[in-house]
């Protein structure tokens, strides 16, 4: 019975999980990109965006990790003024960084 609720408990934890990150207002004008479609756009920064990759004892999907890392990169850039992400280092422990972007529309 304590295993039963012990992997409820963490199952219900995980499926909790997948809304921590919401895209702000700001966020939502920002697009991620990749470094060929930044050719025309003015750099503004860079930026390192961290999550949790695991809860507890259980790794974190990666698709989850990095939508997650994603909107913490939209939100941040968005307030930089910029409308525009790209991933410049692969996922470390939960760490990602990305070049922030103003690209005319």
């Amino acid at each position: 019975m304590t295993r039963f609720l012990l992997i409820a408990a963490t199952t219900s934890l995980l499926a909790a999980c997948s809304n921590w990150v919401q895209v702000t207002n700001e966020g939502a004008g920002v697009r991620l990109a990749n470094a060929g479609e930044v050719g025309n756009c003015r750099r503004l920064g860079r930026i390192q965006a961290q999550t949790m990759s695991r809860v507890v004892v259980m790794e974190r999907g990666n698709e989850r990790v990095q939508e997650e890392l994603s909107r913490l990169a939209r939100n941040e850039a968005g307030s930089m003024g910029g409308n525009t992400i790209v991933p410049e280092s692969v996922i470390d422990e939960g760490r990602q960084t990305f070049g922030v972007f103003s690209c005319p529309n």
